[in-house]
């Protein structure tokens, strides 16, 4: 049978090593999981509670496209209560999962063959749904120097037609403050580019919050999600703020698209807004299993880190310890049972000399993977003395 061009993307390396690490689970291996960007709870227990509530009383049939109403004024309520901006819930577009934002930002926003910029090293989907689009990826290489964010002039001259910065960014977890941020937006009005504003690690910060697109301007679109604060990835129930002349249009590729984010899911994350006790407890995990790794990656060996400001991530340069990270990944899941990702997912040309650990998981799982990942570099005589 015949296929389409547009299939023919790269695999998402973290996928394989999850693979790889359940085969080694299965054969008895205890595997201590830093690959993947999940948290290792469940959504809050409110929230579980309330869609049995909803489970006894309604269908749970289609909602609106848009999402519940209460959902959306809900939303809204965040905006105001993280970064005193008052939010008109109309402009709040409820999607299943914030993979549904990308593709209904892009789909919206950029005909076939106009050119986005998207920041290496950054989340790999976003590089392969633009291709699958056929939409032109530009990627941006943004400089250790610059805490792997780009800056206006990266940006100057490229031509633009549409530019998607995340803060907290995946894999480095750094952000950019609100000076920074206003100098992006300024630098891409100034050439006409779209601005897209990846906001889905926003609530786990560390130090300074992170600066919502929204606190500087509305003529942006900013992609959420209930996975990584919330803890809810597997529900997949995300949002989007848009212009509020691009509701409509995007209501209707919404309907054709999704009909609607999954009802069941909504019901959970409504719930979720208002479990802020719980959620910062999870948040107090990450700051600990951060500190630990700040202070533990050097003593192992991993010398050379960006500070995370936010998410849950630590991005290591090992381009001193390896020539492929792949390998290197490898070898470090089958001696030492601790699952990394190798940097090729988030930066095809420089990805080779970097590895991303996630703190997502249990303090006791972090604690037991650092001294694996010590006795590991020592066996290999790549432990500072």
């Amino acid at each position: 049978m015949r296929v389409s061009s547009r299939g023919e993307v790269a695999p998402f390396i973290v996928m394989d090593v999850m693979s790889r690490a359940a085969e080694l689970e299965a054969a008895g291996r205890r595997i201590i999981h830093m690959e993947v960007g999940q948290p290792g709870t469940p959504a809050p227990e409110v929230a579980r509670k309330a869609l049995a509530q909803a489970q006894e009383q309604r269908s749970l049939g289609y909602s609106l496209t848009l999402g519940l109403p209460e959902l959306r004024q809900g939303i809204a309520r965040l905006y105001q209560r993280w970064y005193g901006v008052d939010l008109d819930p109309e402009r709040v577009v409820v999607t299943s999962g914030s993979s549904a934002g990308f593709l209904l930002s892009f789909a919206s926003l950029f005909d076939a063959g106009q050119r986005v910029g998207i920041g290496a090293p950054g989340y790999p989907s976003y590089l392969q749904i633009l291709k699958s689009m056929d939409l032109q990826p530009v990627v941006i290489e943004t400089a250790a120097a610059n805490r792997y964010q780009p800056t206006p002039g990266d940006i100057s001259g490229l031509g633009l037609d549409g530019l998607l910065v995340a803060s907290p960014g995946n894999p480095s977890g750094t952000m950019l403050d609100h000076g920074a941020m206003q100098a992006l937006i300024g630098a891409a009005e100034a050439e006409d580019t779209a601005f897209i504003s990846d906001e889905i690690y926003h609530g786990l910060h560390y130090e300074g919050r992170a600066v919502s697109a929204l606190e500087i301007t509305d003529d942006c679109y900013v992609i959420n999600s209930f996975s990584k604060y919330f803890s809810m990835t597997g529900w997949r129930v995300g949002w989007m703020v848009v212009p509020e002349d691009h509701v409509r249009r995007v209501e209707r590729l919404a309907q054709h698209m999704f009909i609607c984010a999954p009802t069941a899911s909504q019901v959970v994350a409504l719930a979720a807004l208002d479990a802020v006790d719980e959620l910062e407890a999870n948040r107090a995990v990450y700051a600990r299993n951060r500190q630990l790794l700040l202070e533990g990656l050097p003593r192992a060996g991993f010398t050379r880190i960006a500070p995370p400001d936010g998410g849950f991530y630590l991005y290591a340069d090992v381009s001193e310890l390896t020539s492929d990270s792949l390998l290197f990944a490898r070898e470090i899941l089958e001696e030492a049972g601790v699952a990394v990702t190798p940097g090729l997912d988030f930066d095809k040309a420089r990805g080779q000399g970097t590895l991303r650990f996630s703190y997502a998981r249990s303090t006791g799982d972090i604690e037991e993977a650092l001294r694996r990942l010590s006795a590991f570099m020592e066996a290999r005589g790549q432990r500072p003395g």
